[in-house]
């Protein structure tokens, strides 16, 4: 049985009043448990994705991690996992961001990306377009020039797309 679009949202739960009260979380933990659900994801987005040219994905922890994964493996590219502060071994460069609520860091590894490689950044969720910003301000200062940014789900009543103008946004979902 094919899950159409639309009916993925039955597999995304909203936690109310997380992390901070007025926050609508998009929990994607059961779309992840359906593997029904999670393959045709994963093949929408690899459909959204195959014509462009690119040589790796971008992903930041956590979620990003697990559908760029997925989605490197289906197209053939690299997987830049794009971290915490700490967390990487080796010299890293760093980008410091406002979140919907409040405000963090993300480091990558200094030679990630190479001079003018052609990146797609993936991340579960678009909201407010503050990660986005940072994961391509990483890519740029590393010499990478983002051609996609692509998103599980976009949150469209907090408008990412004002901070995001210039860029090719790819959303699989949108609220």
């Amino acid at each position: 049985m094919e899950v159409p679009t639309l009916e993925l949202k039955k597999f995304i739960r909203d936690i109310p009043d997380f992390p901070e009260k007025g926050i609508i979380f998009r929990d994607i933990t059961p779309l992840l448990k359906n593997p029904e659900a999670f393959n045709f994801a994963i093949d929408q987005l690899v459909n959204k994705l195959k014509e462009i040219e690119f040589n790796t994905i971008v992903a930041p922890e956590a979620r990003g991690f697990i559908f760029g994964g997925a989605l490197a493996y289906k197209l053939g590219k690299g997987l830049v996992p794009v971290r915490k502060p700490g967390k990487l071994p080796y010299k890293v460069i760093s980008e410091k961001y406002s979140l919907e609520y409040g405000e963090a860091e993300l480091q990558m590894h200094i030679d990630a990306i190479s001079q003018g490689e052609k990146v797609i950044i993936f991340d579960d969720v678009l909201a407010t377009g503050g990660t986005a910003l940072a994961l391509k301000k990483l890519v740029e200062k590393a010499g990478g020039e983002v051609v996609s940014m692509a998103f599980l789900i976009e949150l469209t009543y907090l408008n990412p797309r004002k901070l995001l103008s210039k860029e090719n946004i790819i959303s699989l979902i949108t609220y």
